[in-house]
């Protein structure tokens, strides 16, 4: 199983610190776009998880410690950990930093591996596609209807709907631009990123080998 917290060690790797190959024609300005934005959505993201830390300390000393009693809290810190969850998805996925079972990556060959990667990117995009569409009805309905939450401070659920449909819209996006680049320069592009992490960095050392391997 790999993960994000593989980026460390791969960041420590200067062999792979090479840019990514940019997509032809107007996919590449999208994509220099994409990357500068999923770059702001993680800091922010970071922020927001701090925030929210902040705002459950903050909840626990004014009750237990002043009996000030507070409405607000549990739902701002969950709104702020709703969009650094989904916003950053789209920055996780140009590293290939989500959760992968690598059970078959050991007993496939280098091409093979990368073929299903490529697979997997095709069936994950339709269930994110699918999962934003169905975010904007959501928020659509929210907003015409005017929903608000049954808690006693009652914010509008257009906020969490929101937050949904802009990011997996936006991871969407990351997906489609990663199977362009797989089509366009051929399976061996599918699945790395800079810093490669994951699956994406034991295909790349695997390709690596197979070069070494083919020029003895």
């Amino acid at each position: 199983m790999s993960h994000a917290f593989d980026a460390a060690s791969a960041a420590a790797e200067p062999e792979r610190a090479t840019a990514r190959p940019r997509l032809p024609g107007p996919l590449a300005a999208i994509d220099a776009a994409m990357g500068g934005l999923n770059r702001l959505i993680l800091l922010l993201g970071g922020v927001a998880l701090v925030a929210a830390c902040l705002v459950l300390s903050y909840s626990v000393v004014v009750r237990y410690f002043l009996k000030i009693p507070t409405e607000w809290q549990d739902e701002t810190a969950v709104f702020l950990i709703v969009g650094a969850t989904f916003l950053s998805a789209a920055g996780v996925q140009a590293r290939r930093g989500h959760v992968a079972i690598e059970a078959l990556t050991g007993l496939l060959p280098p091409r093979a591996n990368r073929l299903r990667l490529l697979f997997a990117d095709v069936v994950s995009l339709a269930f994110v596609a699918f999962f934003a569409w169905k975010s904007w009805t959501l928020l659509h309905e929210a907003w015409v209807d005017g929903q608000i939450s049954q808690s006693t401070w009652g914010p509008p659920l257009w906020i969490p709907y929101s937050l949904m449909a802009v990011g997996m819209t936006l991871l969407s996006l990351q997906f489609m631009l990663q199977i362009a680049e797989a089509v366009a320069r051929g399976p061996d592009a599918a699945g790395f990123a800079d810093p490669k992490i994951g699956l994406g960095a034991d295909l790349e050392r695997a390709k690596k080998h197979d070069r070494k391997g083919s020029s003895r």
